[in-house]
């Protein structure tokens, strides 16, 4: 088998696929500097596809999601029956807006003071089931 030889300077020249930067075209253009904006454009499309693609896909919805809960938040009364972040169910008994707290009962005498932020969700009636079986 044979080795390949290579000349040292051979490994040192650099190999030259692209026209000289600062040559100038025909129209006395430089190279570098020939794209337009219909290119550029072009360019960054599938970027600007992706960030509309995000908005609609997570930023939306969770602003919507923000939204519910903040009106969920803003319309807890006393007697409301809630279930904290935590998996605590209580009852609502006092609402302090000073510093956004509540107070749960969740036993005979136990009560609790939260933040409202901590509330995940307020708990409905079930409709009793009907007599006719």
């Amino acid at each position: 088998m044979r080795a390949l030889h290579l000349h040292p300077t051979s490994v040192l020249r650099p190999l030259v696929l692209a026209p000289d930067p600062g040559a100038a075209t025909p129209a006395g253009v430089p190279v570098g500097r020939q794209a337009s904006g219909a290119a550029m454009l072009t360019s960054m499309f599938p970027f600007i596809l992706i960030f509309v693609i995000f908005y609609f896909l997570l930023i939306a919805p969770q602003r919507k999601q923000q939204k519910e809960t903040d009106r969920m938040l803003a319309a807890l009364k006393r007697g409301d029956r809630v279930v904290t972040g935590g998996g605590i169910h209580g009852t609502i008994v006092d609402l302090k807006d000073v510093d956004k707290a509540v107070v749960l009962e969740v036993a005979p005498n136990v009560r609790l003071t939260m933040n409202r932020s901590a509330i995940a969700s307020v708990k409905r009636e079930a409709t009793p089931p009907s007599p006719n079986k």
